[in-house]
């Protein structure tokens, strides 16, 4: 009786296991077919006549990233503080001149005034002059400096050295306005990443046209474009103007994600749904349902769904999709 029950249980074990992963086996392919919706077979005349155009998907790789937002700075404000600069600078010079000058004299009026060849009374005035020559130059000093530390407090010690500089090569670009300058405020909790050079930008929001943007620096205060870190950045996009806003795409991360490139025509709608076309024999194409996918400059990456090696549809898929349709309309009863 006992070798009946042990018998029993055993059997019973091994056809709930048996169950079990059939239904698991059942699950896993009805997750690799989701996307796929349905077959359309068409033959190869009907493919030519419908103009139907296929490519074959070929391994890529993809940098995610995050939009952040922008402004386009006028260089006014440190042209002007410039301009400051090199008027102190030449009031500077003009004052250690004067100084250097009243120096030389109360030295020979020292060496008159002790050889009793001049009175106490010239010693004092030229000493006085000394005085108010050293005063004006090294107020002009401090005002170089004031100047200086002005300009690192508003645009940082990069555009500081460039604006101050007495080479002109690093303005040049932006006084020409062949290059303007960006600050971009990246959202709260986003960063930078350290290897970060170059980030697109584009004023009508259009990852597809998007132009590079060259790192300049940081931006040492924050203004209401955004409360999380700011940057400078410069671009020879002609189509920014000062004051106008821009969208930036800024790499999330180091590290690249493979995947396939798509053409933006290989992408459509329907029913709020993107989709493709894929061509999985000479005469049969399946909808496959896209439900990530990122704009980049020459289509869309996608991650998955679709791989290295699809032959997808470029052109005429909207023809598959009105086949397709038409395949679901009930025949109506002919009596």
């Amino acid at each position: 009786m006992n070798t009946l029950l042990i018998t029993c249980f055993f059997t019973l074990n091994l056809y709930l296991s048996a169950f079990a992963l059939a239904e698991d086996d059942n699950l896993t392919s009805e997750a690799e077919n989701r996307s796929r919706q349905s077959t359309i077979k068409l033959d190869t005349e009907a493919q030519r006549l419908s103009g139907i155009e296929t490519i074959k998907l070929k391994p890529t790789t993809y940098q995610p990233e995050f939009t952040a937002q922008g402004k386009a700075l006028s260089l006014q404000p440190l042209l002007a503080l410039r301009n400051r600069y090199l008027l102190s600078i030449t009031y500077g010079s003009s004052a250690e001149a004067r100084y250097k000058q009243a120096e030389q004299s109360i030295n020979r009026q020292q060496d008159l005034y002790q050889n009793g060849i001049t009175s106490k009374r010239n010693l004092q005035e030229q000493q006085s002059q000394w005085q108010s020559s050293k005063a004006l130059a090294e107020a002009t000093h401090l005002q170089s400096k004031a100047i200086i530390d002005e300009a690192h407090l508003i645009w940082g010690k990069e555009l500081t050295n460039w604006a101050l500089s007495a080479n002109t090569e690093q303005l040049n670009g932006f006084l020409t306005n062949q290059l303007k300058l960006l600050q971009i405020s990246l959202p709260t909790g986003k960063h930078l990443v350290d290897s970060t050079k170059i980030i697109y930008i584009d004023v009508t929001g259009n990852r597809g046209k998007a132009k590079k943007a060259e790192l300049i620096s940081t931006v040492t205060q924050t203004e209401t474009i955004g409360q999380g870190e700011s940057y400078y950045f410069k671009t020879n996009d002609k189509k920014i103007i000062s004051g106008i806003y821009v969208t930036a795409w800024i790499p999330e991360q180091t590290t690249q994600t493979a995947g396939v490139i798509i053409p933006k025509s290989a992408l459509i709608w329907y029913m709020d749904q993107a989709f493709v076309f894929v061509k999985t024999t000479d005469e049969n194409f399946s909808r496959v349902n896209i439900t990530n996918y990122s704009a980049t400059n020459d289509g869309y990456f996608i991650q998955d769904a679709i791989k290295p090696d699809d032959q997808i549809v470029v052109k005429g898929a909207q023809m598959l999709l009105s086949e397709e349709l038409k395949g679901q309309i009930p025949k109506g009863n002919d009596d």
